[in-house]
Parts: structure tokens; C-alpha cells; sequence
């Protein structure tokens, strides 16, 4: 063992003895780059880290961020080791530096610079060729779309070039899960036929064999679908089906008087909005549901619970995946290893009323699956490089690298206890299709960077438009998530909490759905008015 490491296992909070070999050696070369640029060795370097966590250890707490070695070599006390080193800086660092200290105004200021660059340009040569002035007006606004694409572009591969990206950092439980740490990995999905839920249970079983531990747990939360009346004639079957396939996979790989797989099923009710009988508010209802039930609420919100829940109390953290995910092996150890490290765990700001440090949520990489690509000539066509990459370690995400957030998509992990805090009874009833963006803006997700998931990519170009048609959909639905003040929920107006980073996702959104429609219109005028 290294001396350097000697030391650094004094960590007051005792985390890093069990951090994961590439965080470790992350931190060590945090240590060796400092003390290359200051007179001090680096055992004084990292023994000066430690001196910082146990002074932070005295203040706030041995459950503080700031107890743990971490916070000074990757966290926000970095620079404070540094000025204790007396650390050189070098002009890429101060830049690097400057940049992090008004990251989004630096972001969006390049953006705003270089998109009024494109258009001018454009709009000159239009002008000097005789364009009426309405005619300019019209090309500049969709100038000002089109161009802001190239422009964003750009900002993120210069954002790419200064700032280098890097793991968050994890636990190492690659030998087993913590039973402080429990688990359940859950697929909200519609029992819709015996063929469906053969598939469903089959999938579930090929995910638990990839990822087996004595405290990780695997469920199924179902709806019906859609329907005009409460009860169909196919619902005591496919309901008796399911039950019986979660019933015969627990009998398979019993555990040691607890139950690996379950099923929570949902009943239908009346939604008079659309007049139609359905699971509560589809997914976003599944989930919290799911949550009230973790956190002992009543079990009548499910029509029918397969296993054994005297523990559910005990999850603390739940992974939920769409019915195509795949889940690799151990990929469920490498998310709770990091969603358990001190630096991840989030910090809810009542003042604030959302998540402002660690994280509730964390989002992997999603690529498609190498099957997935052969279904079809579309999917060939379409889909981004499938399977895995060898030798990506980590890859840049600009959100994740500048701003230290990622944006949720709805397949990751999350904390249980953070996101009810967060999240309970925030959002209208009826209202939102796209609540994953809303939730990580609240919660705040993280990008798990180097871990990677596998999902099949739509076949046809009609599923692929409806996917994106809904997506459209609910992005402008979170319209009222702009202005200062939200719309009432069961009492008075809230002051909107959302930072601004939030506000440029949601207007980032609705501005990409503009793209194509703003390409065709400037190609038709192009053709006609402008000609």
C-alpha cells in the first residue's frame, strides 16, 4: 500500500477504504497533480485533505459532505486545498476556474454571441441581394432557430475541449450490496396479454440472473390499459397470470425468507378529464404510488400485491427501467455504489424547495441494443452505434462537466426518501406527459457517465414520430415552468423554485421541437418568397 493511500484511508467518514479502485485512483491523481504544482510532497498534499475532512467533520458533523476527504480533492473544497498547498495555477486552470464560477452565463452568452454571428452573416448576404425588409424579418426568425443548432454545437465542443469528464465517484460493492443500501429494481409497465406478460416475466428473471443479490429485488408495477369501462372480461386472467408467473419465479430462487420478485398492480379509475377509465396518472402515479407504499402508506392504492412486504419499508433506493431496458450484469451495484457515496447523496434546501447538492436522481448512458438495430431497416438506419463501446471509460457530457447536473429520462436510480421529500404532491393532476425532466430539475440528477444500458431502438418510422410526437407534447406542456410563479395546486400560487439551468432545459426543449418545423418553413421560402 502506498503511502499516499495510508493516508488517505484516515478519512473521517470512513468512505474511502470503500470507494471502488477508479475513483481511488481519481482521487490520488487529484493529490499528484497538486503537489506537482506547490513545494509540498504529495503525502503532505493528501494529509492536508484530511486535516480539511476532519475539520469539517467538527463543524458540521460526521454525515456532512464536508467531513468526507472527497470534498476537497473532486468536490466544491478543491480550491481550498489548493490555497493551502499554494498550488501554481496555470492559465488553463484559471480559465477553467472563471468559467466555473458563472458557468451558465458563459454557456448561454457563447451560445446567444454566436448565433447573432450566424444570422448577421446570413442575413447580410440576403439583404445585399435585395430581400424586402418583412422578408427579413421572417428569414430572421427562422435564422435565429436553424442557426442556434450550429451554434450549440459548437459551445458544446469547446465545452468538450476545456473541460475533461470524469466518473462520479461510487463504493465499491462489486462484492455485495449493503443491507443499508437495499434495492428494488422496478418496471412500470400494462398488462395488455398472456404473450406480454410472459415477456415481462421473462425479462424480469434475465435481469435478476445478471444482477443477483440478497438485497436487491425485482418488480413488476402494472396498469390495465385504457378502457371505457372499470372491468374488462380479460382482467381476473391477466392479472391471475402475472400473479402466478411472480409467484412461480420467488418458488425458483427462494431467498432466505424474502421474496425476490413482486407485483404491484393497480386498479383502473375514473380520470374525467379524458373520460376514460386508467391507471393514476400512468407512470408518474405508478411510481408515486410505489413510493407512499415503500414509506407505509396503504396498500389499497394496488388492487393486488404478489410477495412478501413486511421489508419494504427497508428500500432505500429503487431502479426503475422501461420494459425494453436492458439491465447488464452487476450494472445494479455499480448504480447503488454511486448513489451511496457521501458526495452523491443529496441535500434537500427547504429554502429553496428543491435538491441543491448530491444527487436524488442518477441517469445512465442508454445506447441501443445490438438486436434492437436488426429489427428493421429503419432501426439500422436511425439508431445510434449499438453495443458497447470498449474503450469509453467515461464520456463528456456538457451538463453533467460544466454544471455538475445531468437531465433525467426516466431510467436511472433514485432515493426514495429524497424524492417524496422533493417531489410529493408538486405537480397538477392531468397536466404533465414529460414529468422525467421536471423531476430531475427539482431533484436533480446526475449522469453516471461510464455506465451503460441497453434498450431497443422503434423499428418503424410511425412508432418512432409518435414517441417523439409525445415527447413534443409534453415538453411544451411544461410551459408554465418558465414564468416566476406556478400554477395552484390544491392551495395558493408557488413561487417557481427552479434554477435558472432549469429553466434553459425546458426552453432548450421546446426550441429543439421548433428545429425541423423552422428548417422546412426557411426551405419553402427559400423556394417561394425568397426566391
Amino acid at each position: 500500500m502506498s503511502h499516499v493511500e495510508n493516508v488517505l484511508r484516515g478519512d473521517p467518514v470512513d468512505a474511502y477504504a470503500f470507494m471502488d479502485f477508479k475513483t481511488r485512483d481519481h482521487y490520488r491523481h487529484v493529490i499528484e497533480r497538486i503537489a506537482k504544482k506547490s513545494n509540498f510532497s504529495e503525502i503532505e498534499v493528501a494529509q492536508k485533505a484530511i486535516d480539511l475532512a476532519k475539520n469539517g467533520a467538527e463543524l458540521n458533523g460526521q454525515h456532512d459532505r464536508k467531513a468526507h476527504v472527497g470534498f476537497y480533492l473532486i468536490g466544491k473544497g478543491l480550491s481550498r486545498l489548493e490555497h493551502l498547498a499554494k498550488s501554481k495555477r496555470t492559465i488553463k486552470s484559471i480559465v477553467i476556474r472563471l468559467i466555473g464560477r458563472v458557468p451558465l452565463f458563459i454557456y448561454l452568452g457563447s451560445i446567444i454571441l454566436l448565433t447573432a454571428f450566424f444570422c448577421w452573416c446570413l442575413l447580410e448576404k440576403a439583404q445585399s441581394d435585395g430581400t424586402g425588409t418583412w422578408h427579413l424579418w421572417l428569414l430572421g426568425f427562422l435564422l435565429a432557430l436553424c442557426t442556434s443548432y450550429l451554434a450549440i454545437a459548437v459551445v458544446n465542443w469547446l465545452s468538450t475541449m476545456l473541460v475533461n469528464p470524469f466518473p462520479l465517484p461510487r463504493l465499491d460493492y462489486s462484492k455485495g450490496i449493503p443491507p443499508e443500501s437495499r434495492t428494488m429494481v422496478i418496471i412500470p409497465s400494462m398488462l395488455l396479454n398472456d404473450q406480454n406478460i410472459e415477456d415481462l416475466a421473462e425479462d424480469l428473471e434475465v435481469r435478476f440472473l445478471a444482477n443477483r443479490d440478497k438485497y436487491l429485488h425485482f418488480g413488476l408495477l402494472t396498469d390495465f390499459k385504457d378502457s371505457v369501462h372499470e372491468k374488462l372480461e380479460e382482467d381476473d386472467h391477466l392479472i391471475q397470470l402475472a400473479s402466478k408467473r411472480i409467484t412461480e419465479l420467488n418458488e425458483k430462487y427462494k431467498g432466505e425468507q424474502r421474496d425476490t420478485f413482486f407485483l404491484f398492480h393497480r386498479p383502473r379509475i375514473w380520470n374525467p378529464n379524458d373520460r376514460i377509465w386508467m391507471g393514476y396518472e400512468r407512470k408518474r402515479g405508478k411510481l408515486s404510488d410505489l413510493n407512499a407504499l415503500l414509506r407505509g402508506g396503504p396498500e389499497e392504492m394496488f388492487s393486488v400485491i404478489v410477495g412478501n412486504t413486511q421489508f419494504l419499508s427497508n428500500i432505500k433506493y429503487v431502479i426503475t427501467l422501461d420494459t425494453d431496458t436492458q439491465l447488464p450484469r452487476d450494472t445494479a451495484r455499480q448504480f447503488i455504489g454511486a448513489m451511496a457515496h457521501p458526495l452523491n447523496k443529496p441535500e434537500y434546501n427547504a429554502k429553496k424547495q428543491r435538491v441543491t447538492d448530491g444527487y436524488t436522481i442518477l441517469q445512465p448512458r442508454v445506447a441501443v441494443s445490438l438486436p434492437g438495430t436488426n429489427l428493421s431497416k429503419y432501426a439500422k438506419l436511425f439508431g445510434n452505434e449499438p453495443g458497447i463501446d470498449p474503450y469509453t471509460r467515461a464520456v463528456s457530457d456538457v451538463y453533467q462537466d460544466l454544471f455538475g447536473e445531468g437531465s433525467f429520462i426516466g431510467k436511472g436510480i433514485y432515493d426514495v426518501d429524497s424524492f417524496e421529500q422533493t417531489l410529493k404532491d408538486r405537480f397538477p393532476e392531468n397536466r404533465i406527459l414529460s414529468h422525467d425532466l421536471l423531476e430531475g430539475c427539482y431533484a436533480r440528477s446526475g449522469l453516471i457517465s461510464d455506465v451503460l444500458l441497453f434498450e431497443e431502438y422503434p423499428s418503424r418510422y410511425k412508432t418512432d414520430v409518435a414517441r417523439r410526437s409525445r415527447w413534443i407534447r409534453g415538453d411544451w406542456q411544461l410551459i408554465p415552468w418558465l414564468f416566476p410563479v406556478l400554477p395552484r395546486i390544491n392551495g395558493p400560487s408557488r413561487k417557481n423554485p427552479l434554477s435558472l439551468l432549469s429553466w434553459w432545459k425546458i426552453l432548450d426543449n421546446l426550441r429543439r421541437s421548433l428545429i425541423p418545423f423552422a428548417l422546412t418553413l426557411l426551405l419553402l421560402a427559400g423556394w417561394t418568397v425568397l426566391g
